[in-house]
């Protein structure tokens, strides 16, 4: 079976191609002029190149390529979507019957007129699953009991704005929340917290209730350690079995270093585990 992708960006279009790889099935990839890197040209068996917007284009590909499964993988910054790109006719006729165009919304829109001619957005983690985040400590330090509170704390918050679709991350001092994402993403609401706050700060990050595999699948790597790390931040939580690690090995060394602590929280539970 030949399945299709379609490459927002990053490293996750890669993955999914190598993992696609090993499990010996030929790709199809719609790439994303404004968003997909070049090179995945190099490793991908058919590729298309389209502008934002073009959701006809992208559906005409799939089907001439026998393309029944698509995986959706990389981030297509929102903001792109009031950037000035001019739709198809097709993607105009979804966006039409929308009642709101939250991340939620508009990708559901496009799965479900991609089922209408009959290709079926699957899981993203498809062939990547090793990658998701396992339960508990991922590092030798376990978070102190303050980080532990700041979680506890900070998961509620951060669930409710990912139930409201509004984003998936907030950083939280001394049980006070100092930064929430909206449209600018992890790093840059880390960023933004160790302006205000730094020192001493605790990231959620968490998946969305009921978390749709098929799309927006909250992600970390190397980058978010780093900036962690730039605001003066020691402690990340993220949601395990339902968050994809990138460079996982990379990224624990490097916040083991850092003295930074990692932990894999389960889906919509708070830890009760002591320091």
């Amino acid at each position: 079976m030949k399945y299709g992708l379609i490459a927002g960006n990053g490293r996750f279009p890669f993955l999914v191609a190598e993992g696609a790889k090993k499990a010996g099935h030929p790709l199809a990839v719609v790439a994303i002029r404004e968003e997909t890197d070049p090179l995945i040209e190099d490793v991908a068996d058919d590729v298309v190149w389209v502008g934002i917007g073009k959701l006809g284009k992208m559906i005409s590909f799939f089907r001439e390529k026998g393309v029944s499964k698509a995986i959706m993988a990389g981030q297509v910054r929102h903001v792109q979507l009031f950037s000035g790109a001019i739709p198809d006719l097709k993607m105009i006729s979804m966006l039409w019957k929308l009642p709101q165009r939250n991340t939620d919304a508009l990708i559901g829109g496009i799965a479900d007129e991609m089922a209408r001619s009959g290709i079926e957005l699957i899981d993203s983690t498809f062939f990547v699953g090793d990658l998701l985040a396992p339960e508990g400590p991922l590092t030798k330090r376990k978070p102190s009991k303050e980080e532990r509170r700041d979680i506890d704390y900070g998961l509620g918050i951060a669930r409710e704005i990912a139930r409201l679709d509004l984003g998936q991350t907030i950083v939280v001092r001394g049980g006070a929340c100092v930064a929430i994402e909206a449209m600018e993403g992890t790093d840059e609401v880390i960023r933004r917290a160790g302006r205000l706050a730094k020192g001493k700060l605790s990231v959620v990050k968490v998946a969305k209730p009921n978390q749709d595999m098929r799309f927006d699948v909250p992600v970390v790597g190397v980058p978010t350690v780093e900036t962690m790390i730039e605001a003066g931040a020691g402690c990340l939580s993220i949601t395990a079995g339902e968050t994809l690690m990138f460079d996982k090995d990379e990224m624990v060394e490097l916040a083991d270093r850092k003295g930074i602590s990692i932990v894999g929280t389960p889906p919509e539970t708070i830890s009760n585990e002591p320091a």
